[in-house]
């Protein structure tokens, strides 16, 4: 079995990962390394497993959200799906069972705002987990006076947590925004679109999705 943990450890795999950055760096991204598709996998993976989900199928939501930026390698335009080919090629040299790939690389290829659908629980969970990372770590520009709407809204996120509630019938996204960097509309500007890519993923999984934003649910 094809494991989150092997992959992890791959060689190979890390370089991909590692150049994938380097080309978004060199184009005024914010952060989409190690500590970003670790921080999806896991999340995902916690998701799926709070709503009970197998353990089987929480590992592979670990691997589409290990490899879901993979693409980037290629270039930012398309990378969902170019990510999804990839991590076919990966996962097929790799001997893991067609099913396998197929339920990772549809979540992969459908993970972007503008092309993707929540199609399965995997897909949804990496949507989900994907566009809730947003915390000031993932600014790399040094100089506070040169800041794009991007980097003020995610520096201005001192803290973000995605959680379902005991009854299993909802999962909020909850921010704490620092409104002297960026004011809350900034949020919505650049965001709305992946807020409401959250509201259908969370519908796949049977949740209503929630925001609040410093301690007020918004919707």
């Amino acid at each position: 079995m094809i494991t989150y943990d092997a992959l992890r450890n791959d060689a190979d795999i890390r370089t991909y990962i590692t150049r994938a950055d380097e080309s978004l760096c060199a184009l005024g991204y914010t952060e989409h390394s190690f500590a970003h598709v670790a921080r999806v996998a896991e999340t995902a993976a916690h998701l799926l497993e709070v709503l009970d989900y197998d353990a089987h199928t929480v590992e592979l939501a670990k691997i589409a959200g290990y490899l879901h930026d993979i693409g980037n390698l290629v270039n930012r335009v398309d990378h969902s799906q170019s990510g999804a080919i990839i991590a076919f090629r990966i996962l097929e040299h790799k001997g893991m069972p067609a099913a396998d790939i197929a339920t990772i690389v549809t979540a992969i290829g459908n993970h972007d705002e503008g092309t993707g659908v929540a199609v399965n629980p995997v897909a949804a969970a990496l949507i989900l987990a994907d566009k809730s990372d947003v915390r000031r770590t993932r600014v790399r520009n040094a100089d506070f006076s040169t800041f794009d709407i991007h980097d003020r809204v995610n520096y201005s996120v001192t803290s973000s947590t995605l959680t379902v509630d005991e009854t299993h019938t909802t999962v909020q996204l909850s921010l704490e925004i620092d409104t002297s960097i960026s004011p809350v509309m900034d949020y919505f500007e650049i965001f709305l679109g992946r807020m409401t890519m959250c509201r259908k993923a969370a519908e796949r999984l049977g949740l209503a999705f929630r925001l609040a934003i410093n301690g007020q649910r918004l919707f």
